[in-house]
């Protein structure tokens, strides 16, 4: 029988360490050259920054400044009208909203003279409203934060004491929704951020108007049963980085039994940095110290034990966004175990991999091992356009045989059959049909998302049309999950509708339903191979604009929840995290409100974890938006728990598999109180496509359990299952694969 070690009971406060701490590998000489150019090569990309980066370039900007200076009183109103307005959009996205405020008026003064039609009008005064709420964010959220800060709804400390910007923007507002020419979309957002505007003064909703005035709970669906606040704590525990968008792993990367945190920022000119747990969810940035000084940029990143020596190892993707301009190196940063302080040490070996012969702009990436030989294989979804059409690539992984002792890899995807030719946002790997092969689901924004049947033997058949699971068609992340734990794989493919959310979120708040092509898409798998949409019964035919994701049980109900970061790269397009609880796998309610996880800020790398070591799940989120003047705080919302629902926290140590087990599924059989018996799955994954949970610690919640029967390890590669008798509620155990 395996080993099943319980190493703490919910009566401690630590948890103790798994018994490996490899002391760091000396650096032969392949691998420092390795880690020095991939260095030096992201220093070079920084530098182009302002040449290749449209969203955070200052270009436009210096010659928007130039032309403005140029002007003569001879120079013609429509010219300096849009020299102006040019001007201020540029400024707002720097973060120098005074000046775009500034700018923006002396355009507005202008416009009459210069005959332009009344569309330009239209923009010019909607663009003074989002830089007036601009200037109330930067002014009391981000210098004056508190832990309620852009939680919706807004109430408490989230009030602005510092009223300038907001009540600056009201009248614009108005003035918005009063021209005849508006287009709707954006009278829509109009409303919405009249309401937002409200609240951080204290006046909603007796403050607005009332033909203008939105609920906080959409009217035609019941209000979800009470649930309790999950409170900010990023600022306490040291992990409220400010930033703009990137990715967000949560895992043990120095085998102390901690959940640590790595942050990304997709700005080339921002260093990646770890912070390592105290144990008791207190984090210390050991960056420098874990040698990542100068790996820079980075959207999204997933860990694995790619070479299985016993410790996780980084993966950075790059380029997501800017098409041509995108063909940065991602980075593979080996953990070459830890210092004597307990620091884990990383080298970027990515070049001597294979993994850089061929760069493409990535946002998604996933690892599994998709020929069963125990070692893990990548799949990237890189982003291919119009403009610049590129292969997604799926990297076999060929073991140990690059120099200085590096695993080597070899993109395959070609005769896979899983290039793809996607705008990719998505990628997750599950054996929905339960042969032992790991299928590889791709969403593609706007366009037809892929589900590959693993056949075997290296190829892939596209099977998403034939089982009806290629849509919606503007999916962004996607991952697969048993929702109703029943021990099939489901598919969840949210919708990402990036044109504001007022047009949709207004009318939702107002009660109408969407259209089913607006919807998010739930696929509920039979393990046989097919899929049925229950998304309606499930009752997420709701608004949705999600980026980051992820999913856990922060119940402990034995069924998994999700949260959603949401926003668009628009500093107008400002709208709730999401946060949703399965209801026994039947439905999910909409908790943000009661929760208080509803942050207003965008958001992106989403990881759930028990970082304070208490038995029940909390939820970081990277936030941030894309342009310089939309930096945030990270948060990190610690779970108050659920009284009278138990867990298990499973380890995995494969041989034959992958060293965590990725691919494992796992299952707890129960007893309840009238002595009956149910069970509990879970598949080891790293979550969802946008952020990463930990793959060292499974967590499984498992209600309101008296006992447990049994832990039974199901093992892909051997096809075997191994079984521990009777594991301590409550617990942490370590299995090791026989």
């Amino acid at each position: 029988m395996a080993l099943a070690l319980a190493l703490m009971t919910l009566s401690g406060c630590r948890r103790d360490p798994i018994p490996r701490a490899d002391p760091v590998k000396p650096a032969s000489a392949q691998v420092a050259a390795s880690h020095r150019a991939m260095v030096d090569d992201l220093a070079a990309i920084a530098t182009r920054v302002a040449e290749e980066n449209d969203y955070l370039s200052d270009k436009p900007a210096i010659d928007m400044r130039a032309q403005l200076a140029a002007e003569t009183p001879e120079t013609p109103a429509r010219l300096r009208f849009r020299t102006r307005f040019e001007l201020g959009r540029e400024e707002l996205n720097l973060g120098r909203e005074r000046e775009a405020i500034e700018h923006l008026q002396a355009a507005y003064d202008l416009f009459p003279s210069t005959g332009l039609p009344e569309d330009a009008l239209d923009v010019c005064v909607y663009f003074l409203a989002v830089s007036h709420l601009r200037l109330a964010e930067t002014a009391n959220c981000c210098r004056q934060p508190s832990a309620d800060s852009c939680l919706y709804p807004i109430q408490g400390r989230g009030r602005h004491d510092d009223r300038e910007g907001s009540e600056g923007a009201l009248p614009w507002l108005e003035k918005f929704l009063t021209l005849p020419g508006a287009p709707q979309p954006q009278k829509m957002n109009a409303i919405w951020l009249l309401n937002v505007a409200h609240m951080t003064l204290g006046d909603y909703p007796d403050g607005v108007p009332e033909r203008r005035r939105l609920p906080l709970y959409p009217a035609n669906r019941p209000k979800p049963e009470p649930f309790p606040r999950f409170p900010n704590i990023a600022a306490d525990a040291g992990a409220d980085t400010f930033s703009l968008s990137g990715g967000a792993i949560a895992d043990d990367f120095n085998g102390d039994g901690a959940i640590d945190l790595v942050v990304s920022v997709w700005d080339a000119r921002e260093n990646t940095r770890l912070f390592l747990n105290d144990g008791k969810g207190r984090f210390t940035d050991r960056t420098e110290a874990a040698n990542l000084t100068g790996m820079m940029g980075g959207l999204n990143m997933k860990q694995a034990d790619f070479d299985n020596d016993g410790d996780l190892d980084i993966l950075v993707m790059r380029g997501a966004w800017l098409g041509k301009n995108g063909r940065h190196p991602n980075s593979l940063l080996r953990n070459e175990g830890v210092d004597s302080a307990g620091v884990p040490v990383f080298r970027d070996v990515a070049p001597l991999a294979g993994l850089t012969a061929a760069n493409y702009p990535v946002l998604s990436g996933d690892w599994a091992d998709f020929d069963n030989d125990g070692d893990l294989d990548l799949y990237l979804g890189n982003e291919s356009n119009s403009d610049f059409r590129c292969p997604s690539q799926l990297f076999r992984n060929d073991g140990p045989s690059a120099p200085g002792g590096v695993n080597r890899f070899t993109d395959i995807a070609a005769e896979a059959g899983v290039r793809n030719f996607g705008l990719t946002k998505g990628v997750t790997w599950g054996d929905y049909d339960g042969d032992r092969l790991p299928d590889l689901y791709v969403s593609n924004f706007a366009g037809v998302n892929r589900l590959y049947h693993n056949l075997g033997g290296g190829r892939f058949e596209d099977v998403a049309p034939a089982l009806g699971v290629d849509g919606p068609e503007a999916s962004f992340p996607a991952w697969f999950w048993d929702h109703n734990n029943d021990g099939h794989l489901d598919l969840m493919v949210p919708n990402y509708m990036n044109t504001g959310c007022g047009p949709y979120l207004v009318p939702w708040l107002m009660g109408r339903l969407l259209d089913p092509e607006d919807t998010p898409a739930l696929y509920a798998g039979d393990g046989r191979g097919r899929f049925r949409d229950v998304t309606r019964e499930a009752r997420l035919d709701v608004p949705m604009m999600p980026m980051g994701c992820n999913f856990g049980d922060l119940d402990n109900d034995g069924f998994p929840d999700f949260y959603l970061g949401t926003g668009t790269p628009n500093f107008a397009d400002i709208v709730p995290n999401q946060l949703f609880r399965n209801r026994g796998g039947l439905h999910f309610d909409d908790v943000t409100i009661d929760s208080g996880t509803g942050h207003l800020q965008k958001g992106h790398g989403v990881a759930f974890a028990d970082f304070d070591a208490d038995g029940d799940l909390d939820v970081f989120i990277e936030l941030g938006g894309a342009v310089p003047g939309d930096r945030y705080y990270d948060a990190l919302f610690e779970n108050p728990g659920f009284p009278g629902n138990r867990w298990l926290e499973v380890r995995l140590r494969g041989t034959a598999s992958n060293r965590f087990g990725i691919g494992a599924r796992l299952r707890a059989v129960v007893s309840d109180a009238d002595g009956s018996e149910r069970s509990v799955y879970a598949t080891v994954n790293s979550g969802a496509s946008f952020g990463a949970n930990p793959v060292s610690a499974i967590h499984l919640g498992l209600g309101a359990a008296k006992s447990v029967a049994r832990l039974e390890v199901f093992w892909p590669v051997t096809g075997r299952t191994q079984t521990v008798r009777n594991p301590r509620l409550d617990s942490r155990l370590v299995v090791d694969e026989e």
